[in-house]
């Protein structure tokens, strides 16, 4: 390169670099609009449709007093005093309600627009009926948001037989593309005089004599308490009335509104809060200089629209075997990198592996810890998902072998998971189903319910007392968890639901071939587990062997015990990934890596997650936990982004530790972050909050806690059913 094209090159870069930062701070307000904004959408609803409501109940539960008061004190020229009356609590008492449900939002917004407009201008005039307008306005112009029976029906009633809905949706379609930019430009404006005309309220008036701008003269010198707020006003409101760096502004008005409402709770900043959080999640409108700023932009950085802001043929060629935690990363890392991905999963859906045990005891549906793939990558135009099983890999030719079709690589990251291993006695894996997919977990539930329904058929009880015992093979997390989750299911989630028997009688075993459960666990918080568990109920059984499992029971360290539900969960091995490859591995089947997570001899294979072997955690071989598979992903697209650009790589990868957590019932749990060690009630509620954390996707997030708060108060669980033909292998008949 010359030195004269240097200086450009460098302007182009920098200029590209500042691109994808304003890139990122957009994908965070988008986040937050599709997130928060139905939220807070919902809420502003809410509350404004309470405020009116409550106003017509008390004109309906006071008449005469309303009748005198429309007649005397708030007469309007151009209507007779009943009818106003009778009209304005029509409005308060009907319209609300439709309001709230996002039922017809925009005729319901109508009436209460022009209501709160005349009690302004032939009532009392207060700067509350303003702000009523200025927010019934929005929702004329833009509609309520996601969490509303407008957008639920929304698509069904273009294509009805319903009179002049057609006609309606379309009209609504034609306000939001032409008028809500006027609207929202008179707004943004409206607002920016309303911030400096009142800016009594975010703190001037209360030191400034006048709370006038020429009294600040007079009070020199001024102390920063008074000058920061008045020019952090100012600033806003200028920004805001040109639309200039929008959200931003927005968000500047929001803390002014916060901490103005702490010195004066019962001022109008409910209202400042709700117009300004509307500009933070749902930007200026289109006549804005963000507006006009973004569409430039997006012309000359293509990427920040999702689309192809260069050309892939050429580009250096990623594929990642697995869409686990460390394959999702590892190509989110990724996408804004110039390199073409493919990423291949024998399944359309990235699992949530930490949560089956809950799918398997008919705590949560597999929908509600799944997502798609290719709903996560939809904006990322260098991400390409392929569904289909490997069968091998050429190393030579550099592809993948999937079906009957070869995927070139340059680069490959293998992060293929693991499955349950039963040490060499895979003829026990029909009595004793392990839990790595989703259909495993169904499996399970449907074995476990089916023995409950079986139970109720029998008359002989030594066959009940065989159906109503469940064995768990393994104290690691899984077991441990599985074995509190059923006995919680049997003691409060079935009683009253069988005739026979008391599902309370349900015996749960935990066996261990060590000295004790959770060893991966400090003792103390491994004794504090067994003892959780021992009071739940489940027999504990450490230091015993498991030496036989048929369809009629298990035999342990020579003693036989009659369950007929056999769950595995004492160990797994990796894919096949070390046979495709030809690499070394350990018994496990985990391919042994390099410092940097590469196979030894082919330096552009990567190995991640459960595939690999590598001892970098203090010395430690990684474990198979999501955090370290995540910590992987990120690691090797950085290796990946060095070589592509010819920059330094990273250094050797090191694992940080996060901590191990494993829930015992409903109550109760262990979490051991090295620094803090914790147990019981805290450690219960530390554990939801993270799990719910590593989910994906806001949906599931919602739905998991919405399912954990019913089942917690109600003691139900809401997906216990038995699909398939109700025939569980590998059941021997029951006696009648």
């Amino acid at each position: 390169m010359t030195a004269a094209r240097a200086p450009v090159f460098d302007l182009l870069q920098r200029a590209t670099w500042v691109a994808t930062l304003m890139g990122i701070v957009g994908d965070v307000f988008r986040f937050a609009e599709r997130s928060i904004g139905p939220l807070i959408d919902l809420l502003i609803r809410l509350w404004l449709a309470q405020l009116f409501l409550v106003s017509g109940i008390l004109k309906v539960s006071n008449w005469e007093t309303a009748l005198y008061l429309s007649r005397y004190e708030y007469p309007v020229s151009w209507l007779e005093p009943v009818t106003a009356a009778y009209l304005g609590a029509a409005i308060e008492l009907i319209c609300p309600l439709f309001f709230a449900l996002g039922l017809a939002t925009r005729l319901a917004a109508i009436p209460m627009f022009i209501l709160a407009l005349v009690i302004h201008f032939n009532y009392v005039a207060l700067d509350a009926q303003l702000f009523w307008a200025a927010l019934f306005g929005w929702y004329i112009v833009r509609g309520a948001g996601a969490l509303s029976l407008d957008r639920a029906f929304g698509r069904g009633l273009v294509d009805t037989a319903l009179p002049l809905t057609a006609g309606a949706v379309r009209t609504a379609q034609w306000v939001s593309v032409f008028l809500a930019p006027i609207f929202q430009l008179g707004l943004r404006v409206w607002v920016a005089l309303a911030l400096v005309g009142s800016a009594g309220i975010f703190g001037w008036a209360a030191t400034v004599p006048g709370g006038d701008l020429g009294a600040l003269a007079r009070v020199l010198p001024i102390d920063s308490a008074v000058l920061f707020p008045a020019f952090t006003a100012l600033v806003c409101a200028a920004l805001l009335s040109v639309g200039l760096c929008t959200r931003l502004a927005a968000l500047g008005g929001v803390a002014l509104a916060l901490a103005a409402r702490m010195t004066d709770p019962a001022g109008p900043q409910l209202y400042w809060l709700a117009l300004f959080g509307l500009f933070v999640l749902y930007g200026p409108g289109k006549l804005s200089f963000d507006a006009l700023v973004d569409r430039k932009l997006r012309r000359l950085f293509p990427q920040l629209d999702g689309k192809p802001a260069f050309s892939l043929a050429g580009l250096p060629r990623v594929v990642i075997v697995g869409a686990g935690f460390g394959g999702v990363t590892c190509a989110a890392a990724l996408r804004r990198s110039k390199v073409d991905v493919t990423l291949i999963d024998r399944h359309n859906y990235h699992l949530f592996q930490p949560l089956l045990y809950q799918v398997a005891t008919a705590g949560l549906t597999p929908s509600d810890i799944a997502t798609p793939i290719r709903g996560l990558f939809r904006e990322y135009f260098n991400v390409r998902v392929l569904m289909g099983a490997v069968t091998g890999v050429d190393t030579k030719r550099q592809a993948v072998q999937l079906g009957q079709n070869a995927v070139p690589y340059d680069y490959l990251v293998l992060a293929s998971g693991a499955r349950h291993s039963y040490f060499g006695r895979d003829e026990w894996e029909p009595f004793a189903p392990g839990l790595k997919r989703i259909e495993d977990a169904t499996e399970v539930r449907g074995r476990m319910l089916l023995a409950f329904e079986r139970a109720e058929q029998t008359e002989d009880a030594e066959a009940r007392a065989g159906l109503l015992t469940f064995l768990i093979v393994g104290g690691g997390p899984t077991g441990v968890e599985l074995a509190g989750a059923i006995v919680e299911l049997a003691r409060f989630g079935m009683e009253k639901e069988f005739r026979h028997f008391d599902p309370a009688s349900a015996r749960v075993i935990l066996v261990q071939a060590g000295d004790r459960i959770l060893p991966s666990f400090p003792e103390q918080l491994s004794r504090r587990a067994q003892a959780s568990l021992e009071r739940l109920g489940v027999k504990v059984m450490t230091n015993s062997r498991v030496e036989h499992i048929d369809a009629e029971g298990v035999l342990v360290s020579g003693a036989r015990i009659e369950a007929r539900t056999v769950l595995w969960a004492a160990g797994v091995v990796a894919s096949s990934a070390a046979k495709w490859i030809g690499a070394e591995s350990d018994r496990a089947g985990r391919i042994k890596v390099e410092p940097d997570l590469s196979v030894p001899g082919l330096p552009n294979i990567f190995a991640i997650g459960d595939t690999a072997w590598v001892e970098a955690w203090k010395g430690q071989p990684v474990p198979g936990l999501a955090p370290a598979a995540k910590q992987g992903g990120n690691y090797v697209a950085k290796v990946i982004q060095a070589r592509v650009n010819g920059r330094k790589p990273p250094g050797p990868f090191r694992y940080r530790h996060l901590g191990s957590l494993a829930t015992i019932g409903r109550k109760s749990a262990v979490v051991d972050f090295g620094w803090v060690r914790l147990s019981g009630v805290p450690a219960w509620w530390l554990w939801g909050i993270v799990h719910v954390g590593f989910l994906v996707g806001l949906r599931n997030r919602i739905s998991v806690m919405f399912d954990w708060f019913w089942s917690y108060l109600t003691y139900r669980s809401g997906s216990r059913l038995i699909t398939g033909n109700g025939e569980r292998a590998p059941h021997s008949a029951t006696k009648n």
